[in-house]
């Protein structure tokens, strides 16, 4: 692996997130297309991409801040959970199975940025 963010591994979790909020959402009806779908997507990719950015050749202080956003991007994907829950999109059970790799990612950031201080 040739880049620093590869060995992490709060970024591995992140892409496999991201690999399965993609094939969730293809479950979503169409007219969430562009509304639910693309920011709960956008929401997930952003957590491996500013990780990946903020560890390229980044200061301890660039990385932190790019990893709050990462943190910030995960938490936007559990308030994208929850509004597919309410809105009947996926059961109880996947909503507990995507929650649970939020917190997992959050926890792994959260520590992350502490060894950054």
């Amino acid at each position: 692996m040739a880049f620093k963010f590869e060995k992490l591994k709060v970024w591995q979790k992140a892409i496999d997130l991201a690999d399965e909020v993609d094939k969730l959402t293809k479950t979503f009806p169409k007219d969430e297309i562009y509304v639910l779908t693309s920011q709960m997507k956008r929401a997930v990719d952003s957590i491996s991409l500013n990780i990946a950015e903020g560890s390229t050749g980044q200061s301890n202080p660039e990385f932190k801040r790019f990893l709050s956003y990462a943190l910030r991007s995960d938490i936007e994907v559990v308030n994208c959970l929850h509004l597919a829950l309410r809105r009947g999109y996926i059961s109880q059970e996947i909503f507990d199975k995507y929650y649970a790799s939020c917190e997992e990612i959050l926890a792994l950031l959260s520590a992350l940025i502490k060894t950054l201080k």
